[in-house]
């Protein structure tokens, strides 16, 4: 157990919040920031922040079943951003919600540019501590092309909320593109205060008996431990990008102990989300914290930010 005084160890700054530790509630795993906490022996006190579902300007019902199936080492999921709308979340939902315990993130979505920046607006007039923007969409306007995969789009929709904001803004980036390190150069040029680092990966999962896709929506999104090498090459690359330019970033991608989380901020994430991992074990953040104080003393470092950036490359 973290005690008072170890506690300060996880301290660290991210996009001038405070965060308590290290660990970000992924978006879509903690709903609107109150599931967890109907859990014996959880708080939301656990992380330094939690992300809120993805919210559209519209409500929306979201995907046909099935949404979530368990794959090997990790589950695809195409929930569809089912979420009431922007007005409720902002109106109905954000009051109820205790901004002593942690620091809360919306996740904004949209389908056009012009959504995204509405949303954006509607979340500059709460009392939100900053917003995630989901470039992982369909763009409908370019025939369902996603914004994440496309450097000039993603800038597009980055530089449209800058402008209805100023709370931090923080990216989250596909790995479902070619080169994610000009796209983080682009939106950092566009405005972003920070990146998530990464998002889901495309997957399929088949039944052989009626020879048919078992997600509804045919594809969703891979997450869990699979994806966990995939996660760490992609933040450190993102890395490399922003360490000019003092961006931080949430590294995540299959985190389910403290020794994963250490290798994310090594790698150059100044936090870490965690997701999959509270479906199967929705006490994991103490046991993470836990481990963390634990690497921290034995490697005599007083301060989490000591471990960013700090893997050492083979020579060639």
């Amino acid at each position: 157990m973290v005690h008072k005084s170890q506690k300060n160890m996880l301290v660290s700054e991210f996009c001038g919040m405070r965060f308590d530790t290290p660990i970000v509630l992924l978006s879509g795993c903690v709903g609107f920031g109150e599931e967890y906490t109907r859990v014996k022996g959880f708080t939301n006190r656990d992380a330094g922040a939690v992300c809120l579902k993805g919210t559209t300007l519209e409500p929306r019902l979201g995907n046909a079943p099935h949404r979530v199936i368990e794959t090997p080492a990790g589950m695809i999921n195409a929930i569809g951003l089912q979420n009431p709308g922007a007005e409720h979340v902002v109106n109905d939902i954000l009051p109820k919600l205790d901004f002593e315990e942690t620091r809360f993130i919306a996740n904004i979505a949209g389908s056009t540019v012009e959504d995204y920046a509405e949303v954006t607006r509607l979340f500059n007039d709460s009392d939100i501590d900053a917003m995630e923007i989901n470039i992982s969409c369909p763009n409908v306007k370019a025939g369902g092309v996603a914004f994440g995969n496309d450097p000039d789009m993603s800038a597009r929709v980055v530089e449209a909320c800058r402008k209805e904001t100023d709370k931090p803004l923080i990216t989250k980036l596909s790995p479902n593109q070619t080169d994610i390190a000009e796209n983080a150069r682009r939106c950092i040029e566009a405005g972003t205060d920070g990146f998530a680092v990464i998002n889901t990966l495309m997957g399929m999962a088949i039944d052989v008996e009626s020879r048919t896709p078992i997600i509804g929506n045919n594809r969703g999104g891979l997450s869990g431990p699979a994806i966990k090498p995939v996660a760490l090459l992609k933040t450190h690359q993102v890395y490399q990008v922003c360490k000019g330019h003092g961006i931080p970033i949430i590294g995540q991608g299959g985190i389910c102990t403290a020794n994963d989380a250490i290798e994310f901020m090594i790698a150059g994430a100044s936090a870490v989300g965690v997701g999959t991992a509270l479906f199967y074990d929705p006490l994991v953040c103490k046991k993470i914290n836990d481990g963390i104080v634990d690497y921290m003393e034995r490697h005599e470092l007083t301060e989490v930010s000591q471990l960013v950036g700090t893997l050492v490359l083979n020579l060639d």
